[in-house]
């Protein structure tokens, strides 16, 4: 499928974004489990990767460092299937930061040259919820993995209708 369009694509991200928020607000002690277990696949992945690296190199030194890598890897995935609830810990932390990250680049691009007034407002909208999505987390991390959850699904909603909204914005206007 080719997206012709920014606004197709924004829209599409919106109603994705939308059916995780209410996912999340449904199942949210399934969606702190499912973080986690994603991580710890992402981990074992990686250590593959890692040591499939370690024997494609020609020197000792990236052998090494790629080994290592994956024995951090591995034992980082056995560390979140048998303690969950410290790993879903570190992901409120790694989730505050990526909020924080994309509230700065969304409420920057509110301020972009070229766009109108309407989806500047969105952008820099989307940008402060996800900005005070991430402040929030930072503030008070051990209120707890199943508010996280909830909080993700809110924001989860927020930001996929503020995306379809700027889609369908940017789709008018064209």
């Amino acid at each position: 499928m080719k997206f012709k369009s920014t606004s197709t694509t924004l829209i599409l991200l919106g109603i994705l974004a939308v059916i995780v928020g209410i996912m999340a607000i449904a199942w949210p002690g399934v969606t702190i489990l499912a973080l986690v277990i994603l991580f710890a696949i992402y981990a074992f992945m990686d250590a593959g990767l890692q040591t499939m690296r370690a024997f494609s190199s020609r020197s000792a030194g990236p052998v090494l460092g790629h080994l290592l890598l994956a024995v951090i890897d591995v034992v980082a995935g056995l560390f979140a299937l048998a303690w969950p609830a410290p790993t879903a810990f570190v992901l409120v932390i790694v989730v505050a930061a990526w909020a924080l990250a994309g509230g700065v680049a969304e409420f920057a691009a509110g301020f972009q040259i070229g766009e109108s007034a309407g989806t500047r407002a969105l952008f820099i909208m989307s940008g402060l919820v996800s900005f005070a999505f991430g402040v929030l987390l930072f503030a008070r991390p051990g209120v707890g993995v199943l508010t996280l959850a909830l909080l993700f699904g809110l924001y989860s909603l927020i930001y996929g209708f503020s995306q379809i909204n700027v889609g369908l914005h940017l789709r008018n206007a064209a």
